[in-house]
């Protein structure tokens, strides 16, 4: 990942400000967000379906009468959450946090079809200032959502600030393919099918131009383990799957 200066960020291959690269995300979701699960749909092959498992899956929430309470970041149409409130016990509540209410509208109506609105809710707000007292959630997740950010470091301080001593933090995030050949296939498909596959199905081309490229700037997998590290995480680790194509970052906040 080449490296911007301390007051910039980047969108994609181009360096831009935070203010600004939170703007165009916004305008990204906005565009995306009535296809955006048919798109990760026909983007992985169903793939993301079996990420977002395995990630719940390390998560195991409980499932006796215990109390849970779950925040989920950049959760928008409430796949980790759903996924979580059907694995969990019957005292299990998870908020989703979102910054785009494109993605939050979709999200509300996915969770009244499925009748979870009473175990999930949603909320607007920014993963870099979160409204939410300190030490008050027992899990924090974030799937596909913090390469978005514009100030990765304030949303890991943020993440460790509103856990409680003892609770999990959890990333699912494209990472770096790592087995030899996949690579020059998965550059193939992310540049120039991707985008084709956004164009027909959304008429948007360049937002998934976009996402493609920010894959392609987020940290390597042990960068940004040392970044979670950094924001004050104990027993930091990563779990690689499909070659590399994703990764699952832990931490615990002791």
């Amino acid at each position: 990942m080449s490296q911007a200066p301390d007051n910039s960020t980047h969108f994609g291959y181009r360096e831009v400000s935070p203010g600004e690269k939170q703007g165009l995300v916004n305008e990204v979701f906005h565009n995306v967000a009535k296809r955006y699960d048919l798109m990760n749909d026909l983007m992985s092959g169903g793939l993301h379906r079996v990420w977002k498992n395995l990630m719940v899956e390390t998560l195991n929430p409980p499932r006796g009468e215990a109390p849970f309470r779950m925040l989920d970041v950049a959760g928008g149409t409430g796949d980790i959450s759903f996924r979580a409130a059907k694995a969990a016990g019957p005292n299990f509540h998870s908020t989703v946090c979102d910054i785009n209410t494109d993605m939050l509208a979709v999200g509300r109506e996915r969770a009244q079809a499925q009748v979870l609105d009473d175990r999930v809710d949603f909320v607007e707000g920014n993963a870099e200032a979160l409204a939410f007292a300190d030490r008050s959630f027992d899990a924090y997740t974030i799937a596909f959502g913090i390469r978005n950010v514009p100030q990765i470091p304030l949303a890991l301080r943020e993440a460790w600030r509103v856990l409680k001593p003892g609770s999990r933090f959890l990333c699912l995030e494209f990472s770096s393919v790592t087995m030899p050949g996949l690579d020059k296939i998965y550059d193939i498909f992310s540049f120039n099918i991707i985008p084709q596959i956004g164009k027909a199905v959304t008429g948007d081309a360049e937002s998934y131009r976009y996402l493609v490229e920010s894959i392609r700037q987020f940290p390597k997998p042990d960068t940004f383990a040392e970044m979670i590290r950094d924001a004050g995480f104990s027993r930091v680790a990563h779990e690689i799957f499909s070659g590399g194509i994703v990764a699952l970052h832990s931490g615990w906040r002791l």
